[in-house]
């Protein structure tokens, strides 16, 4: 039997994480909000953390568990728990940054479609309840396939680092 082997390295980190959290660990573990506050006081760490644009109001960063490959995060630098806290000019440069985010996945990926959401509060389904931030996942037509549906696997078919590298370079061109 003739086989490749399909490697998604950092699956291994979110599936520990799954395991922790069921093993009902997750109130013994640091908060996981303070990641995006981390990014975002820590310029010189940028490649490390997949910011792939950065401006003065806040960061568009690739997803460490994406969805789909080029799966990006938006926030602001100022962690707010929910939209309406922020002020009017806060909330336009969060738009703005979903914009950038939206230009970079067309030049980089050109995907059919873009899924963008934000889950505000715990019970929508956020995994950082305490600071608000966008996702926009890049669709093709028949990127959900059997590993999906029947491994609950999501294939995607390049690392982070790369993918990092490549919005960087078309945030670079767009100024």
């Amino acid at each position: 039997m003739n086989h490749e082997n399909l490697w998604a390295p950092w699956r291994a980190a979110y599936l520990r994480e799954l395991v922790r959290k069921a093993d009902g660990l997750e109130d013994t573990q640091p908060n996981a909000a303070p990641f995006l506050i981390e990014y975002w006081q820590n310029l010189k760490d940028d490649v490390a953390n997949h910011v792939v644009f950065r401006n003065e109001h806040g960061m568009v960063i690739l997803n460490r568990y994406p969805y789909s490959n080029g799966h990006l995060l938006i926030a602001l630098g100022d962690p707010r728990p929910t939209l309406l806290e922020y002020e009017p000019d806060q909330r336009a440069a969060f738009w703005k940054l979903v914009e950038i985010g939206c230009d970079l996945l067309q030049r980089t990926l050109s995907p059919q479609g873009i899924n963008m959401g934000i889950n505000q509060g715990r019970a929508a389904g956020a995994g950082i309840p305490e600071h608000l931030h966008a996702h926009l996942v890049p669709r093709w037509s028949g990127d959900t396939n059997f590993m999906t549906v029947v491994g609950d696997i999501r294939v995607i078919p390049d690392s982070l680092e790369k993918m990092a590298e490549m919005f960087r370079k078309a945030a670079c061109e767009n100024r």
